[in-house]
């Protein structure tokens, strides 16, 4: 239904839907108006009233509802890489005329350390291999509860690190190894490139980041905003925080918070993408602007009619593809500059607030 109904003319939809959503002077896209209200419609939960099997149930549905016809890639391969604790589970997309020496995504799926899997992210990840034209890699890191913080970043380093030592193994240069993620998996990817730069080992070429997760300590202004009615809410947070940390005094820690961090020494340049209805929205861009300052070559965008998720949206309208277009565009850019030199000042700088 969701599918029919963003295929017509967007004032049909407006007439259908009523008064535009207006909140800190952003304009709730149609589009996203809309699935907000057909998830109403088919009474989906908040996550923060479910227990954790029915919470990754409901997630997984969701994605499958959203995600669309599946994008056509070269190759899908199953990876198994050496994890902190036991092997770990990852996802190798190819893109057409993908080489020997292609660049290599290490992604990370979000799900708020909780939910989600390779399965939610498995349309999002063959988008960016097409679209920018690099290989990914989707990890599989441990969860909470089961397995609390700091589980994910170890694995997420370990990851990291594997796809350097082994990118000839996955077709991919190894000076040209990028991190992302999404939400959480934004958290672990801003995470990987402090931590890499920290040990001296080799860093990311590249970080792109979707509405990340940046600090578990306190909550901005946008929590107030959005913190209710746009898909992701405060409670939804709060519940996930709950079952990452064992202790409130770990979200202090800079590798749970990499807000937190204060040297910025050896971190790589960066694409950020915010959603405008996101309570994740100002800690995002608060992480731009710091980088800023100390000098990091950073492209900031602000989505401004979006909520967060849209990278799992590319089966309902046009919006949330072409927010990811975007992204795999300023991917492939960096990638490239990552390429040419190995001077982090030569990247491009660009700011859409």
């Amino acid at each position: 239904m969701a599918r029919t109904l963003t295929r017509m003319p967007e004032r049909v939809l407006r007439r259908a839907l009523g008064h535009p959503v207006v909140v800190d002077g952003q304009e709730l896209h149609v589009e996203v108006q809309l699935a907000l209200k057909l998830l109403e419609l088919a009474g989906a939960a908040s996550v923060e009233k479910m227990s954790v099997p029915d919470a990754r149930a409901q997630v997984a549905n969701d994605a499958r509802t959203f995600e669309g016809r599946k994008v056509q890639v070269a190759e899908v391969r199953s990876v198994t890489l050496p994890g902190p604790a036991g092997p770990l589970e990852a996802r190798l997309y190819v893109p057409e005329g993908g080489g020997a020496d292609s660049a290599l995504l290490v992604y990370f799926h979000g799900g708020g350390f909780v939910v989600c899997d390779l399965e939610t992210h498995d349309n999002t990840c063959r988008f960016l291999a097409r679209e920018s034209e690099a290989r990914v890699l989707s990890v599989d890191y441990r969860l909470a509860p089961e397995h609390p913080f700091p589980a994910a970043i170890e694995d997420a380093l370990a990851a990291f690190r594997f796809g350097v030592e082994h990118a000839a193994e996955l077709g991919a240069d190894p000076g040209r190894v990028a991190v992302g993620g999404d939400s959480a998996g934004g958290n672990l990817a801003a995470g990987v490139a402090r931590l890499a730069a920290l040990d001296s080992t080799p860093t990311p070429a590249f970080q792109l980041l979707f509405y990340p997760w940046l600090d578990l300590s306190r909550k901005r202004d946008s929590y107030r905003l959005f913190g209710e009615g746009f898909y992701l809410t405060e409670g939804d947070l709060d519940w996930y925080k709950r079952h990452y940390l064992l202790q409130a005094s770990e979200a202090l820690d800079p590798r749970c918070s990499p807000l937190l961090a204060d040297e910025r020494e050896g971190i790589v340049p960066a694409y950020i993408a915010t959603s405008g209805f996101d309570p994740l929205r100002d800690e995002g861009e608060e992480y731009a602007q710091q980088l800023r300052a100390m000098g990091v070559p950073v492209a900031l965008r602000r989505h401004r009619g979006l909520i967060h998720g849209f990278v799992n949206g590319l089966g309902i309208g046009e919006v949330g593809r072409n927010a990811l277009l975007e992204a795999a565009g300023a991917l492939r850019v960096g990638l490239a500059m990552a390429q040419r030199t190995a001077s982090p000042e030569a990247a491009v700088r660009g700011d859409n607030p």
